[in-house]
């Protein structure tokens, strides 16, 4: 896999994502050279699930409210049952994933992740995958649902489980390079020349 030494990935997660599903890509980006930046409703360490049992926590860097779409080059949308259903809940989460998607940039969201681009109404017309059980709720948005571990459609990446997150961190970061203005981006932390 590539390396993205220049840009800067958003990962928005609350208490109940599945673990693999965020600390996986966070994992293979970093390695890449990627910078990953985590935004939770709360700056309190929120909790992962392995399937339904208590996994790690991790503390999120910013809140939804600080993170800004322009100061970030892909957006992804870990899965975990109870996750996305807390997300979208909460109009400032839905009108960053927006943000992101108003600007072009890539979004990835996996399992039940899409469940959030429903409610930004991002499926419609797309192409995607997720976890077996809420795939017609994407079907009701208008969305072509597939069976494949990773389905790119425009500037959206979807996957459907924790056994997917290779192909879906590959298939985002080649969404990432084919943005030639990802290395021109300056972004806040850095000083200008």
């Amino acid at each position: 896999m590539p390396s993205i030494p220049n840009a800067r990935v958003l990962i928005v997660a609350t208490d109940g994502f599945e673990e693999w599903e965020l600390f996986g890509p966070r994992e293979i980006l970093q390695r890449r050279g990627a910078e990953v930046v985590l935004a939770s409703l709360k700056l309190d360490p929120i909790q992962a699930t392995v399937h339904d049992d208590p996994g790690k926590t991790i503390r999120p860097d910013l809140t939804i409210d600080q993170a800004n779409a322009d100061d970030f080059d892909a957006l992804i949308l870990p899965g975990g049952v109870r996750n996305p259903d807390q997300l979208r809940l909460h109009g400032n989460v839905i009108a960053l994933i927006r943000a992101f998607a108003e600007r072009g940039k890539p979004i990835g969201a996996i399992c039940h992740g899409p469940w959030l681009l429903v409610e930004a109404d991002l499926i419609r017309g797309k192409t995607v995958t997720s976890w077996p059980s809420i795939r017609t709720d994407l079907r009701n948005a208008g969305g072509n649902v597939v069976d494949q571990a990773a389905v790119t459609n425009g500037n959206i990446v979807t996957s459907r489980n924790p056994d997917d997150v290779e192909a879906f961190t590959s298939a985002l970061i080649d969404l990432v390079q084919s943005r030639p203005e990802i290395s021109k981006i300056r972004h806040p932390h850095e000083i200008p020349a």
